[in-house]
């Protein structure tokens, strides 16, 4: 049997679109008159009439295919379609406006909030979490269709509040304007639990703590009953029995058991990250999942590896960054803390990043562009990094009341957020020498370590067009560096080819060890105090040419190029406000551009080092990270691509043999270079073996 195909045909002067087995057979049964055939185009061919000719004119039957042409597709459905602008507007002037009844009203609100049994379980949670809870079990079946049920014990509610409590816009967290512009709390507009109690087969139980009795009130399917008394411990208990039992539209579009259990799993690592103190116990199907003890604090280390593993642990780079003194500015009262994956800890996906504001977990698209722009010199193209983040800031200047499941922000000062964000991360991250230890990471405002700086500061700036040495590693220039870090000591010992190492660990000793050898004229073998450590000697170097370069032309600055003759762009309305409202910004980037009609703009100055560039398509891209995010390092990204060029064209290459000397001098500059750890394209310079892990190779102590 030929497959279905749509057809489109008119009963009582209407269109009206089905699906059809045979839509051959169809027509030789009522025929299409030789007539239409010729009249109507061919890809609308299949529109037929059982009414009169003059019913259904060509026209309007072609209107109409191309209008369910172009409507989402569905499968086994029927649509009606008025055919005719006047038989539309008669249907029009018949509707009237009415209220709606309360019933309907919570289950349209049900379709914005609840989306799914892991949205139900995050409602819930929240809720047991504002009544202080500090022990919560959340029992599910098939994946939280069938039954999601959470026990908590906190506050409770009192008996008389029950038929409060599933009410619409009835909560006890905020009273006035002043406290929802302040909420601090996870929930605060009372529209979960009617919502929910709408769609579903709905009980609550509650108890105060020092009630007599607890009382329980149920709903079903949003019919509210009557609150009967009931044997509960102090706390509260919410049952949710078969969700969508009376939506069927909605319960359809429900995935597999196990896909909506690893929803909820998800939002439950998300709230387990950011909740320590609180237990969780999760069952499924009448068997333990999973639990997270809570004994911990919010920087935690435990949790940190219940929720996310071993591995980005062990990666985890600490970052605990308050704003700037009040003298300083407007970013005071900011903070920034939370984990960090080294660069090497990196995934396909955004799989592991979680951003909290005020313990909320929200999604916010100026925060990751943020968040992405300080990894750019050290990830590895198309990679994503990893991340725990905590924002903590005054509830005045973030708005959370945008998002219908409050998933997402608005933040006053939207501008400030990301450079703060920006330059915390920017920073922890340049300090990811080489050799350095995992651990909390430098405030943002700190000082560089004093043979970073003199190192930067003693960096020759670079000569353009001046040949490059064959490696630059003078050995006594390192050896200088290394005192500052090591003492004179380790000065003496440096140049030994083999220095003796004590059995135990030496703080006196560099991070990367002393060379012994080089590697099929690529690596560099280093004897640690704990161990082997192998280095990529050109991404190495290329790393450390690179930072050079950035530092000389940092001290520069950037140096515009007058055009000799001024180029017009056209651009929309929207950039030529932005090139006048963002002048300032501009010039400090080396553009100069002047509004020189409605959609057009003057460039009459570039930046000197890309004026061989498509300079007006990287001005475009400017404005539009100025309009989005309020600032932008296309300038600087352009550059630092310009730069990272010269500096791997100009570093050491496979198969060149270096003294040992020089090695030791490559591994003294990588301990002093920031973001050693990586080279310019993001890919790993060194990589360390312990001791105990070579044994296990060979098996020794077994």
């Amino acid at each position: 049997m030929p497959p279905a195909r749509r057809f489109i045909g008119a009963r009582d002067g209407r269109i009206e679109r089905g699906r059809r087995s045979n839509p051959g057979s169809h027509r030789r049964s009522h025929g299409f008159s030789r007539w239409k055939r010729r009249n109507i185009p061919r890809p609308f061919r299949r529109v037929r009439s059982t009414a009169a000719p003059a019913r259904v004119h060509g026209g309007v039957a072609i209107a109409a295919a191309v209008l369910l042409r172009s409507r989402e597709s569905g499968r086994g459905d029927s649509a009606i379609i008025p055919a005719s602008p006047d038989s539309a507007l008669r249907a029009a002037q018949a509707v009237t406006i009415r209220q709606l009844p309360d019933t309907l009203v919570n289950q349209i609100a049900a379709g914005e909030v609840i989306e799914r049994p892991a949205s139900v379980v995050k409602e819930l949670v929240e809720n047991a979490l504002d009544a202080g809870a500090r022990r919560i079990d959340i029992d599910l079946e098939e994946g939280g269709v069938r039954l999601i049920r959470v026990r908590d014990d906190g506050g409770g509610i009192e008996p008389d509040e029950l038929p409060l409590a599933v009410s619409r816009h009835a909560t006890s967290k905020i009273a006035s304007l002043d406290d929802l512009e302040g909420v601090a709390t996870l929930g605060f507009r009372g529209e979960a639990l009617p919502s929910i109690a709408s769609v579903s087969r709905f009980a609550l139980i509650s108890r105060r703590a020092g009630g007599g009795h607890a009382a329980m009130l149920e709903v079903d399917g949003g019919r509210v009953g009557t609150v009967v008394p009931k044997a509960h411990p102090p706390g509260t208990t919410v049952e949710v029995r078969d969700l969508f039992f009376n939506v069927p539209a909605r319960r359809k579009f429900l995935k597999a058991e196990r896909t909506e259990l690893g929803h909820i799993e998800e939002w439950l690592r998300q709230l387990a990250l950011a909740r320590p103190d609180v237990e969780l116990r999760v069952s499924h199907n009448g068997k333990p999942s999973r639990r997270w003890k809570g004994e911990g604090d919010l920087l935690s280390e435990v949790r940190l590896h219940e929720a996310l593993g071993e591995e980005f642990a062990r990666n985890a780079l600490r970052v605990d960054h308050h704003g700037p003194a009040p003298a300083a500015g407007a970013a005071q009262g900011l903070r920034l803390h939370g984990w960090i994956a080294q660069p090497s800890y990196n995934r396909a996906s955004a799989d592991q990043q979680y951003l909290y504001v005020n313990g909320r977990a929200v999604r916010d698209r100026s925060i990751a562009h943020a968040v992405k722009q300080a990894y750019a010199d050290v990830l590895f193209h198309g990679r994503q990094p990893a991340y725990v983040l905590f924002l903590e800031l005054d509830p005045r200047r973030v708005d959370v009341n945008v998002h219908p499941a409050k998933h997402e922000v608005r933040f006053r000062d939207a501008r400030l957020i990301h450079d703060f964000v920006y330059r915390t991360l920017e920073q922890a991250l340049a300090e990811t020498r080489a050799g350095a230890a995992v651990g909390v990471a430098a405030p943002a405002q700190a000082p560089m370590q004093a043979v970073a700086g003199a190192a930067s500061a003693a960096a020759p700036a670079y000569r353009w067009g001046a040949p490059q040495a064959p490696l630059g590693l003078q050995v006594a220039e390192a050896r200088a560096g290394y005192a500052a870090l090591y003492g004179p000591a380790a000065v003496a010992a440096a140049p030994q080819p083999t220095p003796a190492l004590p059995a135990n660990e030496d703080p006196s000793l560099p991070p990367l060890g002393y060379a012994i050898a080089q590697l099929h004229g690529i690596y560099i073998l280093a004897e640690s105090a704990d161990g082997l450590i192998v280095v990529d000697m050109h991404a190495a170097h290329e790393r450390i040419q690179y930072e050079k370069l950035k530092a000389a032309h940092d001290g520069e600055g950037l140096r515009s190029q007058p055009l000799l003759v001024p180029a017009t762009l056209a651009v929309s309305e929207r950039e030529a406000e932005a090139a006048e409202r963002e002048a300032d910004t501009l010039a400090a980037l080396g553009f100069e551009v002047t509004r020189s009609g409605p959609q057009s703009l003057t460039l009459r100055s570039v930046p000197a080092l890309l004026a061989h560039g498509d300079v007006e398509a990287l001005l475009r891209d400017v404005l539009a990270d100025l309009r989005e995010h309020g600032e932008s390092r296309r300038v600087a990204a352009a550059r630092d691509e310009l730069l990272a060029t010269m500096a791997c064209h100009g570093a050491v290459r496979a198969n060149r043999r270096l003294t040992l000397p020089e090695m030791n001098a490559l591994l003294r500059e990588m301990e002093a270079t920031e973001r050693s750890g990586q080279c310019n394209h993001g890919r790993p310079t060194w990589a360390r073996f312990s001791l105990a892990e070579i044994d296990r190779w060979f098996l020794r102590g077994r």
